[in-house]
Parts: structure tokens; sequence; C-alpha cells
């Protein structure tokens, strides 16, 4: 590597967009047992949002922010991976205990670095890793629904509630997905969901029309805020996935238990992290992009100088899918 120096997106201190300043620093040293990865591209996250405006429960200033980024191998002076490998990483403390992806070069543990092959554009591979492995965990690991079942996705035209369709589907999933805007059901058609709800705050009803013993699965992103409806769109022995929310409504007040939750459904909870992605998941999901079986629900592509406006546009909530920094 010739220059010493990079490109990258700082915070010297929480605040509005504005803060994120793009400036030249110095490229992370390359030490054993870390991983340093060229950046391609990176998705964009609410987390990110949250930590910006200093709101996250960890992280520190200055940083650079950034949980995922997709890129090549640069360097891996222990030998785990060679050099030019394509990888992604994600989690672990990236983008806030130590600097992330919104730069030109990132260096993490090698412990939380995934290798991959695919001819596909980094803008599509930069929307994968964090919401893939948010969905494919929310799927497998929270809701546990398998082929012939049924599926409630609250949320369902965030970015992860569109790839949780699309995981869904590959899996011979029925699909019941939610918007807030009748304008936005060809987006969720597009992917493979069966029957689309427009949400105005309850939809169990109309949940148990269509399922009338209720779904077997749910995975309710939107927040705590409607989180009861959605236990009660839930079958008895059926499982509801709390996961996110977009929504910003995190807790419950004064949680009584046997008031929310109705008889045998089940509550778990996902939040994962790089481990919890296996390298033959992320593999069989590119492949079946590059297939044309399943798609990725890019929203919107920026450039790193971009940066500001990007953050304006997921606050606003416009980008209509994963928002993606190509570098």
């Amino acid at each position: 590597m010739s220059d010493t120096t990079m490109r990258a997106a700082v915070i010297d201190a929480p605040g509005a967009p504005e803060v994120l300043q793009v400036r030249r620093v110095p490229v992370p040293e390359s030490v054993p047992g870390r991983v340093l990865i060229r950046v391609r591209a990176f998705g964009l996250n609410r987390s990110e949002l949250h930590f910006r405006q200093g709101v996250a429960y960890s992280g520190s200033f200055p940083r650079i922010p950034g949980i995922e980024a997709a890129g090549i191998v640069e360097d891996a002076p222990g030998g785990e991976l060679a050099p030019g490998t394509q990888v992604v990483t994600m989690m672990g403390g990236m983008g806030r205990e130590f600097d992330g992806g919104y730069a030109e070069y990132v260096s993490v543990p090698a412990s939380q670095v995934i290798p991959f092959r695919s001819d596909l554009p980094w803008d599509t591979i930069g929307a994968v890793p964090e919401m893939l492995q948010t969905a494919y965990g929310s799927l497998v690991i929270g809701a546990g629904v398998t082929a012939g079942q049924t599926l409630l996705i609250r949320g369902g035209t965030s970015s992860v509630g569109l790839t949780i369709a699309v995981l869904a589907k590959l899996r011979g999933v029925t699909v019941l997905s939610t918007t807030r805007s009748a304008s936005r059901t060809e987006r969720l058609r597009g992917v493979g969901v069966d029957h689309v709800l427009v949400d105005d705050g309850e939809v169990a009803s109309a949940v148990r029309r269509i399922v009338p013993q209720g779904v077997d699965g749910a995975v309710e992103l939107v927040g705590v805020n409607v989180m009861r409806d959605t236990l009660r769109a839930t079958r008895q022995g059926g499982t509801t996935c709390f996961t996110g929310m977009l929504s910003d409504q995190w807790t419950i007040p004064d949680f009584y238990p046997m008031d929310w939750l109705p008889n045998g459904v089940r509550l778990t909870a996902y939040s994962g992290e790089a481990a919890d992605l296996p390298a033959e998941a992320l593999q069989e999901f590119l492949d079946a992009v590059a297939d044309g079986a399943a798609v990725v629900p890019v929203g919107r592509t920026y450039g790193i100088d971009d940066i500001v406006q990007a953050h304006r546009d997921m606050e606003a909530n416009v980008i209509g899918g994963k928002g993606v920094v190509l570098l």
C-alpha cells in the first residue's frame, strides 16, 4: 500500500447528520489476529443513526462509525485469510468500540470476517452482511419457522423485513407482511410476499381472517408499541421474535406477562453477531441472488461524500430498502 492515509467519515461528537465529516486519516495498522480490509461498499444501519445521535448504549467518540463492511483482504499477518479474498465483516464492537466501516480501509478481529466468492456488483454485496445476518437469525433462531408454515413480518418494507421475506420464500414458507402505506404493496409482492397487510396499528384480526388459528411465527421489526398486537396474531404454540424497533420504542413500562402474552405464545428476541451467520448461508444467499432466485432490496446507493445526505434519508425513512455506500 503506497498511501498511508485514507478517506473516512469521522464523528468527533454526537449530533445531527452534519457531524459526519469526511477527511483523511491514517490507515489502520496491520497487526496479527486482525484482518485489514479494503472496503468496497458498506450498508447503512439504524443503529449507526442512534450512535451518531448519541443515544446508543455503547461506543465512544471520536469514532469512524459503521457496523459492517464488504471488501477485499488487504493483509492478514496471522495468515487467517489470503490477500485478495472477498470478505464481509460486521458487529463485534465495530464502529463503536473501534473504528468501523465508513472508510476506505477497516481493521477487524479475524474471528468476525466471513469469506465468500461472487461476481455480483459491490453495491449489491455491500447491502447484504448485517441485513442477512439479522434476517437469517430472526427467521431460523428467533421465530424457528420451517417449510409449510406461516410467517408474519411486522415492518415488512424495511430492508431486514424484505430480506426475511426472501429467505422465507426460499424455504417454502407462506409469508404475510405489513406496510403502513398501500403504495408499497408491489414492493412486497416483488420479493414474493403472499399476503400484504396495510398496518394501521392493529393487524391481528386481518391475519386471523387469512390464517384463522394464527401464524406459526412472527418477526417484530416495528417495536413494542405494536408487539402486543403481533403476539395476538400468533397461534398457540407459535413464536413471536422481537428483532427491531423502527418506531424507536424499545422498552415496555410496567410489563405484566399475564396481560401481554396470550396463552401458549412464545416471545423470543434476536440480536446477532458475525458468528451467527454461517459462511455457507452467506454463500448460498449470494448464489441465489446471482441465479435470480433471490433479490437484494437495495433502496439507494451513495458515495462517501454523500454520507450526510444518506443519514438524513435514513432518519426520514425515505431510502425504501437498504442504503449502501459504494467506495
